[in-house]
């Protein structure tokens, strides 16, 4: 097989390739990433050349995804815009990579045949009250609270229609939020956590209800794996773990993780519209695809998070001031 992986070097691209090389070790994969701010070629290296190709250049460029796509079997679609605060202060570049983008790719593989997982997120279902019992499912309807969830949410739709109207032979899974090795210091978990060890104070958005359905990048990957081997064409999987916290908990976790008083953090602006609970039901890919998640432990999962960014400070300091700038431009 061989697999084009676009956005492959970014946080959970990056940890799909490296899982992918493990697991089907005869399996060729060649990753396609514009290296934003987000891209980092350092996630990717130490790769075998034999097994291993990389293409810097950006998804909404026709000519080089359809050069990309003809050469491939099947297209692993993570690339996207995805960080909230981001798409709250400048919109464009989520409708430009989110949707253009994903329709560059749509219109490459139908030029060429190829199979196609698309990759998106859970945030287009909006957000559930705190005390609903209910999870989303791939029947949940569409509700997207910000330009992100909303773009995201369109690339969605421009799946289902590419596969119904052209008979592309895609997939979609709607992941929860992710945490594991090589994510951006300007997202949540290692936020805190980069906080802590350069001796500040963790930042909580409001009061910290907030709560998010967590998985661990592996499983993720595992996930994805398993959707692209015996998913079935047009049909749509969520993944996620049963890994319910909210974000005042986390925050407490990191903290006593890292020897510190829980309660030694402190709080910032609340982000605009910001959903108060995601929640998966993964049981479609868990009883028809026989997926089941490896990270069950999440403190544990977080433990080993912690341990990663204390022992790869080279790689998360050159990004740290420029993110905490931007964050005090916004009161965040």
């Amino acid at each position: 097989m061989k697999i084009l992986v676009t956005g492959g070097a970014g946080f959970i691209g990056s940890n799909f390739v490296h899982y992918i090389y493990r697991e089907r070790p005869d399996w060729h994969i060649t990753v396609i990433d514009n290296l934003t701010y987000a891209g980092n070629k350092a996630n990717i290296e130490g790769l075998d050349p034999k097994r291993f190709d990389f293409i810097k250049a950006d998804i909404c460029d026709a000519d080089a995804i359809n050069k990309a796509v003809k050469n491939c079997d099947a297209v692993i679609h993570f690339a996207a815009e995805s960080h909230n605060d981001n798409s709250l202060h400048s919109p464009w570049p989520f409708v430009n990579t989110n949707i253009i983008g994903t329709y560059q790719i749509l219109e490459a593989v139908r030029n060429h045949g190829k199979r196609l997982h698309h990759i998106s997120t859970d945030e287009v279902y909006g957000d559930l009250e705190l005390d609903d019992p209910a999870k989303f499912t791939d029947r949940t309807p569409y509700n997207p609270s910000s330009p992100y969830s909303s773009t995201k949410a369109a690339s969605d739709m421009l799946v289902r229609a590419w596969v119904r109207s052209f008979g592309v032979q895609a997939t979609i899974s709607n992941c929860s939020n992710n945490y594991g090795p090589y994510q951006h210091v300007e997202k949540f978990i290692p936020r805190q956590i980069t906080e802590v060890l350069e001796g500040r104070k963790p930042k909580l958005y409001g009061n910290g209800e907030n709560v998010r359905d967590w998985i661990h990048t592996e499983d993720h990957s595992s996930g994805v794996l398993a959707i692209l081997e015996k998913g079935k064409i047009g049909e749509t999987y969520l993944i996620g773990a049963d890994g319910e916290k909210n974000n005042k908990e986390v925050v407490e976790m990191i903290l006593e993780n890292m020897g510190k008083d829980s309660s030694d953090y402190e709080h910032v602006n609340d982000r605009p519209g910001h959903d108060m609970r995601y929640a998966i039901d993964s049981s479609k890919l868990r009883s028809e695809l026989g997926w089941s998640p490896k990270y069950t432990d999440f403190k544990q999962g977080l433990a080993d998070t912690v341990t990663w960014y204390q022992e790869n400070s080279g790689w998360w300091k050159p990004q740290k001031q420029a993110t905490e700038d931007k964050y005090k431009e916004i009161g965040r």
